[in-house]
């Protein structure tokens, strides 16, 4: 996900992608330890991903704004 379409969510959207991020991070590391996956690229991807929309989350906290 691009930080520009992030930037674009509500708080609330921002707390729901955020679980479910973690949800499939989660289902995702599980398969990992499996062995039913071989590839990084889906896992590092979405850690990233999780990381912007943590970022963007915090930014809104400490500059006081938040988008409804």
């Amino acid at each position: 996900m691009k930080a520009d379409k992030i930037k674009n969510l509500t708080d609330d959207e921002l707390r729901h992608q955020e679980a479910e991020m973690s949800d499939q991070l989660f289902k995702l590391k599980f398969q990992l330890n499996m062995g039913q996956i071989e590839s990084l690229t889906k896992l590092r991807g979405l850690r990233k991903d999780i990381a912007r929309v943590k970022t963007i989350a915090r930014q809104r906290e400490i500059a006081g704004t938040e988008k409804k």
